[in-house]
């Protein structure tokens, strides 16, 4: 079966390719499906996600995922200024989002959805590989809260508007504005607040976790144990085409490190090709929408309550470029999973819930979704993008995206502890 399924994906994977590139109507289209397909493989492999980084602290005591998010910000921080440096950065639709009300209360939102449903917006793409009925209901809500939350931050000051903002984007706090004069020293001065702010996140991670093993509470987690296994490779045994080799380019897991590089070296490549960052939650709410549109709801009266152009309702599926990436995501894990002859075993595993499970996910992407139009974004669109992107925005969403987490998993091991008992 394993053999059968490193086949199957690696002839998926040329197939993805080929067909893309053949039937894909403009080269940005196919440039997002591929960088979709790449996000994909890439964040199964090495285990990483934005919600675990929270949900691992808390239900395990391991923070090495908040560790690893803070190299990726700093990476893609310095991959940013280095070509922002030479260039108009409002050339580029740098996300610099408001600093408002929205942006707390949607952060502490989508980090409670987070608690509920495991998984954030990647992470209900990659799961529907990996434990498809969580990500489906999770997928559903969250198009919904999307779908509902559209209104609310198309005219809502309180979303809209930023308390603070500086000069070269008025729509929030550009980092490098604080040290305006040269563009060197702006880029420098900006990297290297960048630079504290992860210092300070790391140093805090592993006072938490110290704390933790004190306490004889801290548990680890099996995926980062087995990334941690070293697998050197015996040169006096090397062979080209065996199973050993196939194994380590296709299989053995990527480290979090390793993870944060490569992830790093994406986003920079998809921000100097579109010129704009990394999003996934948006597409949820107009999904909702042609779903609606299918059980007879007129174009007109979603448009009208949106307050969205009919385009993305409407148009053909696959010449929307975002859909293509996130579909993309999808298909990245399922590659992974094939290549490594782990399909059967992971999707099988993720298969059961209880209907108190279902409620929670529906809850939980309610949660996401909602909060997604208040803070302008999820972990990629709210967090990531920003802080690399050097908008001060992003440290305020992780600050109220760990307290919405944190206050979630409490919430949620105090109700499942108290159905056990019943």
């Amino acid at each position: 079966m394993k053999t059968i399924e490193k086949i199957v994906g690696v002839a998926l994977l040329i197939l993805c390719i080929a067909s893309g590139s053949a039937l894909l109507k403009t080269d940005m289209v196919f440039f997002r499906w591929v960088m979709g397909l790449a996000l994909g493989y890439v964040l199964s492999r090495s285990f990483f996600g934005f919600a675990g980084s929270i949900n691992r602290a808390y239900r395990t005591g391991s923070t090495k995922l908040m560790r690893a998010l803070m190299l990726m910000f700093v990476l893609s921080s310095i991959l940013s200024a280095s070509f922002l440096i030479f260039g108009d950065p409002t050339k580029y639709d740098l996300w610099v989002n408001p600093i408002n009300a929205g942006l707390v209360i949607g952060g502490v939102l989508f980090g409670f959805g987070m608690s509920c449903s495991s998984c954030c917006a990647t992470g209900t793409l990659t799961d529907l590989v990996t434990g498809l009925p969580r990500a489906l209901i999770t997928l559903l809500f969250f198009g919904i809260g999307v779908f509902v939350g559209f209104p609310i931050q198309a005219k809502a000051d309180w979303v809209k508007k930023s308390l603070v903002s500086t000069a070269t984007f008025p729509s929030g706090v550009f980092i490098p504005d604080w040290f305006g004069g040269n563009k060197r020293i702006e880029y420098i001065g900006a990297v290297a607040v960048t630079m504290v702010f992860a210092g300070i996140v790391i140093a805090l991670s592993y006072l938490y976790e110290k704390k933790r093993k004190q306490a004889n509470t801290y548990t680890g987690v099996d995926t980062e144990t087995v990334q941690e296994k070293l697998s050197d490779l015996d040169s006096a045994r090397y062979k080209l085409l065996s199973g050993a080799t196939y194994d380590r380019i296709f299989v053995k897991p990527w480290t979090l490190v390793e993870g944060a590089v490569i992830l790093s070296v994406l986003f920079t490549l998809l921000m100097g090709v579109t010129k704009e960052g990394w999003g996934a939650s948006t597409p949820f709410g107009f999904w909702f929408g042609r779903l609606l549109r299918v059980f007879g709801v007129s174009t007109d009266a979603i448009t009208s309550f949106t307050n969205k152009p009919a385009g993305p309702f409407t148009m053909p599926f696959v010449e929307n470029p975002m859909n293509m990436q996130n579909i993309g995501i999808v298909v990245g894990t399922l590659i992974y999973l094939l290549m490594a002859g782990m399909f059967t075993k992971v999707f099988t595993s993720g298969l059961k819930i209880t209907p108190l499970d279902a409620l929670v996910y529906a809850l939980g992407g309610f949660a996401m979704g909602f909060g997604t139009r208040l803070s302008n974004g999820c972990n990629v669109g709210a967090l990531y993008t920003p802080i690399a992107n050097f908008s001060l925005s992003g440290w305020i969403f992780l600050i109220a995206l760990v307290a919405g987490g944190m206050l979630g998993n409490a919430i949620l091991k105090n109700v499942y502890r108290a159905c056990v008992k019943k």
